[in-house]
């Protein structure tokens, strides 16, 4: 499932969120939390879900940088990457092994952060030109705030991409490579999984693209109305994860 808009808006719980992930653990249902956001480290979110009033487990977060990482140390063991990005995608990089540098890495890798720096962005767009492959944690072009939309990932790969024609291999949501990593993550099989989410453009499209039964809760982006634009639907759409309540063991029934 996915965390903003499933089960937190901001730093305030959706109602009957608690309740729901109380039945899961209950009934031993494995369950990943998901997030395209790069910049905290599954640690992190796990404390910040506690202050919400989620207990939900480190191991049972599941983030766009790990997914980087993971797609990284297969592609390339061992390898080296200069990074745009906060603590959540540096740990999962160092934590495969990888060495951040600036000298001659073999991939660019650009993740979330509030603080892009002019300097940092143009080293990347350097290394890109000289031969680094170019790969982002997510393709959101915005992230919310108190104040409204900040620039995310997405913007910024876009500006990269201007400056040097480079395109990036981006791994998180919409891309179904993070919710087969996730799969794997839970030794779960896409047959008897589903993807709940509250949006039509990631979270649904990346479902269904893994083969997994999907369902929309409307209390993030999507409305029903939107629903109706894009060329694919959900197998099920909710008011929110509190209709789920009791109905756990076969939620399309």
């Amino acid at each position: 499932m996915d965390m903003d808009g499933v089960l937190v808006h901001e730093e305030h719980l959706i109602p009957g969120a608690d309740e729901f992930l109380t039945e899961l653990q209950n009934k031993d249902t494995p369950f990943m939390v998901l997030t395209n956001n790069s910049i905290r480290t599954p640690r992190d979110l796990q404390a910040r879900l506690r202050r919400t009033g989620l207990d939900i487990p480190e191991k049972s977060i599941w983030t766009s940088a790990l997914a980087t990482a993971t797609f990284l140390g297969n592609q390339r063991p061992n390898g080296s990457a200069y990074v745009v990005g906060e603590s959540g995608l540096t740990t999962a990089l160092h934590d495969i092994g990888y060495v951040l540098t600036d000298n001659d890495p073999d991939y660019v890798v650009l993740g979330e952060t509030r603080t892009y720096s002019f300097e940092a962005i143009t080293t990347a767009i350097r290394l890109v030109e000289r031969g680094s492959r170019f790969i982002a944690t997510n393709p959101d072009a915005t992230g919310p705030s108190r104040d409204g939309s900040l620039p995310a990932t997405g913007s910024v790969a876009a500006l990269i991409t201007r400056a040097t024609g480079r395109e990036p291999y981006y791994v998180g949501k919409p891309n179904a490579l993070m919710m087969r990593s996730a799969l794997r993550s839970i030794d779960a099989h896409s047959a008897n999984t589903l993807m709940i989410g509250d949006r039509m453009d990631t979270d649904v499209v990346a479902g269904l693209e893994a083969g997994l039964r999907t369902i929309l809760v409307l209390t993030g982006i999507s409305t029903r109305q939107s629903v109706e634009e894009f060329p694919y639907r959900p197998t099920l759409v909710i008011d929110s994860v509190a209709d789920l309540v009791g109905k756990t063991a076969n939620p399309f029934g």
